[in-house]
This record gives C-alpha cells, sequence and structure tokens, in this order.
C-alpha cells in the first residue's frame, strides 16, 4: 500500500507562477520546514495546514529592489505596509548604509532621528542587519554597502578627492562589507557629499566588489538635465570595474522626459554590448527626498551643521536663490523640475511644524507672506533636518514605458509601515503601501502594459538572480518557501498622496521561510525573517 505524504503546509488548486515568465499552471505545492518540497499535484496528501488557492495567483515572494525600511523595522519589524504587498525580501542600502559607522558618525544618526528613536548598538553593515534579525522581523532584509558611507566614515563631508591613504581605507572597507554579505556597493551621486566623489574614486570601490562578484547599483548623477551624460558615467563605472550594474528608480524628470527614449537606447546599447545592465523603477510620477535638495550642493559641504549656518548667513541664502532660480546643468535642481506648486511636504522633525504635513511649499509661501526658497530655508533651519518632501516632476507616459522594459525591476524607495502610532505623524510617498499592488492591479490587470507572469518574474527571479541571491525568487522543490498568494482580480492599491496610511488588497496569504506572516489578508505577527547575504559571504548556510 502505497504510503501518504505528509507536510508542514498544502497550497492547493493555485495558479502558479513560479517566478520564470512561463504561464502558469494549475497546480498544489508542499512546505517542509523552511523549503519547498514538492510542486504538482499532491492529490491524498496531508498536511498540518492545508490552503485552498482556487482561483488565486501563488508566486515566489516579491522582492522590494530599493527599501528604506532600515528605521521603521526597527520601530516595527512585522513590516506590514509591504507585507500586505506579498514583499518577502527589502534591499537597503541606496548610497548611505546603516554601516560601517564611527562614532561621529552615530552621533550625528542618533542627533537627526525624527520619530523613531533608537540606539545605536551597531558598528558593521553586518551588525546592523544582525540586530533587526535578532530583534525579530517579517521579511528577509539584504543591503548594499554605501559609497557615500565608507567616504564619509573616511573622508566626512569635505568637497575634495581621497588621498591615495583614504582610496586603500575606502576599499578596505568595502572589502571588509562584501565578505560580511553586502550584494555590492551602491551610490546616490546627487546628494553630498556622494556628489564630491568623482568617476574614479567609485571605479575604485566597484573593483573591490567585483571580485565578489557584486553589483553596483546607483542614483544616478542627474535625472534630468544631464542623464544621457550620467548615464555614459554609470557605464563607464560598469566597463572599468568589470561589475554588473544597475540604476536606480531610472527616469526622465522636469523638463527632461522627451530624454527616456535616449537613455533607453543608451542602456539597450550597452547591453548588446555585453553590459550586464538592469534598471528598476517604482510605479508613481512623483519622487520624494529632503526639501534640502533644492540648495546647491556646494552649499552642504561639512554637513548638514554646516548648511544651517550658511543658511542662516544673508549674502548666501540670497546666492542661493540665485543659483536655485537659475537653470543649470552643474546640479540636479528640484526646485525649478517641480516648482513649488508641485511640493509636497510630508516629514518634519519638530512637532511645531507638523502641521504643515500634507501642504505644498507654494501654499505654505503664500501663508507665509514669503518668496518660495526663502520659506524652504526657513523651514530647513526651524525643523533642523532635510524635510521629507514629495516632488512630482515625471509623466505618466513614461512610467508605461519603463514598465515594459524587459531589464526593469521594482523598488518602492520608501519604508515599510503601519497606519498606526508614530507612523501617523507623518506622511509617506503612496509607494510605501501600494508599489507592487499598484503595478499587479492597475498596470497588468487594468491596463494589461505587461502580462501577470512577466510582472512576476520582474518582481521575483529577475531581481534575484541580479543580486547573486541562492535558492530564492522562484518556486522550486529545494528553494526556501517565500511564497505569495493573492487575488489577481482584486489586488489593488489604495494609498493616495492625500492619504498615504492605506493598506493594499487583495494579498492573502504570505509565507516567509516557510512561516506565515499573513493569513486570510492580516498579519500574523511572526517574525521569520533573515539576513540575506551576498555572493562575498563565505558560509553556505544561508
Amino acid at each position: 500500500m502505497r504510503k501518504i505524504e505528509t507536510y508542514d503546509v498544502i497550497i492547493r488548486n493555485g495558479m502558479i507562477y513560479d517566478g520564470s515568465g512561463d504561464l502558469p499552471f494549475i497546480g498544489d505545492l508542499a512546505i517542509n520546514n523552511d523549503k519547498i518540497v514538492s510542486i504538482g499535484s499532491l492529490g491524498q496528501a496531508t498536511s498540518k495546514l492545508d490552503i485552498d488557492a482556487t482561483n488565486l495567483a501563488i508566486a515566489p515572494g516579491f522582492i522590494n529592489m530599493l527599501s528604506w525600511a532600515v528605521e521603521s523595522m526597527i520601530e516595527d519589524g512585522r513590516s506590514c505596509s509591504d507585507i500586505k504587498q506579498g514583499v518577502t525580501l527589502e534591499v537597503f542600502g541606496e548610497g548611505w548604509s546603516w554601516g560601517p559607522l564611527n562614532n561621529p558618525m552615530k552621533q550625528e544618526m542618533i542627533e537627526r532621528q525624527a520619530d523613531i528613536k533608537y540606539e545605536i548598538t551597531w558598528t558593521t553593515l553586518a551588525e546592523y542587519l544582525d540586530f533587526l534579525e535578532t530583534k525579530g522581523i517579517s521579511p528577509n532584509i539584504a543591503s548594499f554597502v554605501g559609497a557615500t558611507t565608507v567616504r564619509i566614515h573616511t573622508i566626512g563631508y569635505e568637497d575634495r578627492k581621497p588621498t591615495p591613504e583614504e582610496m586603500a581605507k575606502m576599499r578596505d572597507l568595502v572589502d571588509v562589507a562584501m565578505c560580511e554579505g553586502a550584494l555590492g556597493v551602491a551610490s546616490a551621486l546627487i546628494y553630498p557629499p556622494a556628489f564630491y566623489a568623482d568617476t574614479n574614486e567609485l571605479i575604485e570601490l566597484c573593483k573591490v566588489a567585483a571580485k565578489y562578484d557584486g553589483l553596483y547599483i546607483s542614483h544616478l548623477r542627474s535625472e534630468g538635465a544631464q542623464l544621457l551624460e550620467a548615464i555614459d558615467e554609470f557605464l563607464t563605472i560598469a566597463k572599468e570595474a568589470n561589475i554588473r550594474a544597475e540604476i536606480y528608480h531610472f527616469k526622465a524628470t522636469g523638463n527632461n522626459k522627451y530624454k527616456l527614449e535616449l537613455a533607453i537606447k543608451k542602456i539597450d546599447d550597452a547591453r548588446k554590448s555585453g553590459l550586464q545592465i538592469t534598471t528598476d523603477c517604482y510605479t508613481y510620477t512623483a519622487g520624494a527626498t529632503g526639501l534640502n535638495s533644492v540648495i546647491p550642493p556646494w552649499a552642504h559641504e561639512g554637513g548638514h551643521k554646516e548648511l544651517i549656518k550658511r543658511l542662516k548667513t544673508p549674502e548666501i541664502r540670497k546666492q542661493i536663490i540665485e543659483e536655485a532660480l537659475t537653470t543649470t546643468e552643474e546640479w540636479e535642481n528640484l526646485y525649478l523640475e517641480s516648482g513649488p506648486e508641485k511640493i509636497l511636504l510630508v516629514s518634519f522633525k519638530s512637532e511645531k511644524l507638523k502641521p504643515l504635513t500634507g501642504k505644498t511649499l507654494a501654499q505654505v509661501a503664500k501663508e507665509r507672506g514669503k518668496p518660495p526658497l526663502e520659506v524652504a530655508m526657513d523651514l530647513i533651519i526651524e525643523d533642523d533636518s532635510r524635510i521629507g518632501t514629495v516632488y512630482f516632476m515625471m509623466s505618466e507616459e513614461n512610467v508605461r514605458k519603463k514598465i515594459k522594459l524587459p531589464f526593469m525591476v521594482f523598488g518602492s524607495d520608501g519604508g515599510s509601515l503601519a497606519p498606526e502610532g508614530v507612523f501617523l505623524k507623518s506622511n509617506p510617498h503612496p509607494r510605501s503601501y501600494g508599489n507592487v499592488a499598484r503595478l499587479l492591479g492597475r498596470y497588468c490587470r487594468d491596463e494589461k502594459l505587461i502580462p501577470l507572469e512577466d510582472a512576476i518574474r520582474k518582481l521575483t527571479s529577475l531581481p534575484a538572480n541580479t543580486l547573486k541571491i541562492k535558492n530564492r525568487g522562484a518556486l522550486k522543490e529545494g528553494y526556501f518557501a517565500d511564497i505569495v498568494v493573492f487575488d489577481p482580480l482584486t489586488i489593488k492599491d489604495n494609498a493616495t498622496y492625500e492619504k498615504p496610511h492605506q493598506y493594499a488588497s487583495g494579498v492573502i496569504h504570505v509565507f516567509v521561510n516557510g512561516v506565515q506572516v499573513l493569513k486570510d489578508g492580516e498579519h500574523t505577527n511572526a517574525t521569520p525573517g533573515r539576513v540575506v547575504r551576498g555572493p562575498g559571504w563565505k558560509e553556505s548556510s544561508n
């Protein structure tokens, strides 16, 4: 008599999208411990937990290629807004990584904390990731080492080239991070002090990551007037360092939206020449960064405290206003690319200023009876922070074009939040609650831009392969059981710019490492998330 198999979990009768981009098939999937152990028709097999997924999609857990949940998951490890979209891996490190740190960096991070307060008990990047895992998190986590971080660690906020000795130290910091499991090197080149780094400095750091088959991933030096030149620099770095490379939140902003087609051609040509280039994006027409990004880079030299001193000096304020109102190719002028009516203030440090949350810079300027740039500088001084800001500077047509690119993956560029507690003190960009659901609902189902199986590939196996992550990103026997079960007919983003704290709908069940973290749309409070380490990590237990 044939033995009836018993498993920990069986998910039955679902449309299985295995992450490859192939058409789905109806079948069952079984989990034992933290692994997928069988896919097919499981018939009489029994399990401790049996889930009927009839008319539902079963997919690998989604990968958020650009996550800023570095602080939100210290506050709340459940990562609710992303878990409710099926995200099972958060990837950190856009230029800034939460290690390696030195004592001045730790002190600065503590001074600049806003709504979320925490002690800094770690020094290296690996120690930070281990800290989160030990604290308890629902999704898996991984990180790049930030080129900005190693620059600040070594030479602070000075606008100069590193000495040969300093360059050697920066290389050593990257080497250590890669051995600890960093995914590669990340840069964010519009922001000082990263803005002060030249191409050769970045090539040297990337050569270290390339030794370990890491990835170079970059917020380009320009996404506007100098977009094409910035892509040339990016491709030069990839070629000279012999490294695979990805462009963060690929876009063409402001009056340069027409350059997207030219940018795509540059990337296509580079890929045809043999370079391994990918891109990622979020599914919205607005970006988000600090209000201090309307200030020219030279005014940031020395760090935040020096910026505040300059903003308090009348002669310098006058110079800043003149430069910010002048079209230039020397720096990324977000003020001119958006305009004060399309600059939305969403996050303040000061309780006194929080009533301004949700207003545009133009509205606040009218209330105060002063020009918008004067008000912007006043607010940065009063809040003693960068001030979280949403900038409307892209076109819907370009968002659709980007989604269809075969080498495009997706990252929210936001935290992972919950509509409760400390998170309600600020307004996030709605991408923190809806980036994935918006792709699968609005763009796949409603607008039919790409097939669902291709969207799932771009959320799973494509980023996993790009990151060189083993045994994740696909539904295969022996792979880790990071799984999302969702309804393709109802998945939907609900967050808006006016009311961003709204969960997406349509995701029914989520498993991370074989443990159910979402059941019938509700978080189970389970925290099975682990650190996922990059190709330089020598141990093989992950």
